[in-house]
């Protein structure tokens, strides 16, 4: 059975830290890319950031840029986002996503439950 379990959301000012945890079991994780997304309310779901399963090339939205880092440990199957200098629009629901192309052209795509991130004074 395919999990993605994320943890570490919560409460925090602004100009704060979080980091956020995607535990994952039920797939061989070190081959799936990983990524970050987050809902806010009235708004579409956006990417965050994204790890690649065998370099580990990232990629950052503009908005996170220079203040959010993500990181995999494979031997943990756990993907990381590390959130500094947060702002009150990074509020969001923050999701955890595992995605692979086969090679028969379909996929596999995996999501979390989603965890609430709140920013705020």
């Amino acid at each position: 059975q395919v999990q993605l379990v994320e943890s570490g959301g919560g409460l925090v000012q602004p100009g704060g830290s979080l980091r956020l945890s995607c535990a994952a079991s039920g797939f061989t994780f070190s081959i799936y890319a990983m990524s970050w997304y987050r809902q806010a309310p009235g708004k579409e779901r956006e990417l965050v950031a994204r790890i690649s399963s065998a370099s580990g090339i990232t990629y950052y939205g503009d908005s996170v840029k220079g203040r959010f880092t993500i990181s995999r440990v494979n031997a943990k199957n756990t993907v990381y986002l590390q959130m500094n200098s947060l702002k009150p629009e990074d509020t969001a629901v923050y999701y955890c996503r595992a995605f692979r192309t086969l090679v028969s052209g379909g996929s596999d795509d995996y999501w979390g439950q989603g965890i609430q991130v709140t920013v705020s004074s």
